[in-house]
């Protein structure tokens, strides 16, 4: 398949010599339900990660707890050896209990095993970009992320990880992690719907750190609104291809990772790069959202 000429633009991450286009590919759905267990078709999901790849791919976003370890085995029988260019983003700071809940994982020992069960799954001898997950499911919570951090910097030091990104923080952590090492990313929830990190991502983009919104359709809660089925249909595209392109559009050092399960609806998000949402129609679609406030859970 030939890779696509454009995939949003790419991104060139501070500090680094890595340039990544700025649609990617989140892995997570390649687990099974409920991120538990292996996919029912793993051909399928193989079928998947190398059409990315081939379409012009070049970030994927996994972790070893998706599954867990499924994502990360399913990767590697894909795509290893990976080609050069390539950027596995991983993430620690979770694990998964035994009734399928996601629980925090921040202590010296689970950070130092997560990066090696990462590195082991992925058959890597050095992880590309790994972020460190705090906060709670879905919002940032207040406190500080220095000691956790400082156990990734030291592995980053050692030569086990390349870069360090933050996930589900909020402008104060940030600022306090980078007392502590330079970080490339930031990924916490945000789509058209919910859009509590708009400042936020206005102060990345002036220090050109990049922003990966986690759950940019909607997470387990798709995206619906009557706005954007409009905007759809004027474009005559499909309401999670606008929503993807609005993204695009919103900040240049946004990068996307929507993940799928079906070929189909990756070719969907990839077209999705090419979309060009006209002014009078972003004005509309800006009106849609949300500012969750306090009331975060």
């Amino acid at each position: 398949m030939t890779k696509q000429v454009n995939l949003g633009g790419n991104f060139a991450l501070p500090g680094t010599s890595i340039t990544l286009n700025r649609m990617g590919y989140g892995a997570m759905q390649l687990a099974g339900p409920q991120v538990w267990g292996p996919p029912t078709d793993v051909d399928g999901a193989i079928a998947i990660l190398r059409e990315a790849v081939a379409s012009g791919v070049n970030h994927i976003d996994t972790s070893d707890f998706y599954g867990p370890h499924v994502t990360n085995q399913i990767i590697k029988r894909a795509l290893y050896p990976y080609s050069d260019g390539l950027v596995i983003v991983t993430k620690v700071g979770a694990r998964r209990g035994e009734d399928k809940s996601w629980i925090h994982a921040l202590s010296r020992k689970e950070l130092i095993d997560g990066v090696h069960d990462n590195l082991r799954n992925l058959g890597l001898d050095r992880l590309d970009i790994v972020n460190l997950r705090v906060g709670g499911v879905m919002w940032p919570s207040a406190g500080s992320i220095a000691a956790p951090l400082t156990v990734l910097a030291e592995l980053k030091r050692q030569g086990l990880i390349g870069h360090l990104g933050v996930s589900n923080v909020g402008p104060e952590q940030l600022a306090e992690a980078q007392s502590i090492t330079e970080i490339v990313c930031v990924q916490n929830l945000y789509n058209v719907a919910l859009r509590n990190d708009d400042g936020f991502i206005k102060n990345l983009a002036g220090q050109g750190i990049a922003y990966v919104p986690f759950f940019p359709l909607g997470g387990f809660t798709p995206l619906q609104s009557s706005v954007l089925d409009a905007a759809a249909a004027s474009l005559q595209v499909t309401p999670m291809q606008v929503a993807l392109a609005w993204l695009l559009q919103r900040s240049p050092n946004i990068l996307l990772i929507p993940g799928t399960s079906t070929v189909k609806h990756l070719r969907e998000n990839l077209k999705s790069a090419t979309l060009q949402i006209p002014p009078e129609t972003i004005a509309e679609l800006d009106s849609i959202g949300e500012d969750p406030g306090s009331e975060m859970p």
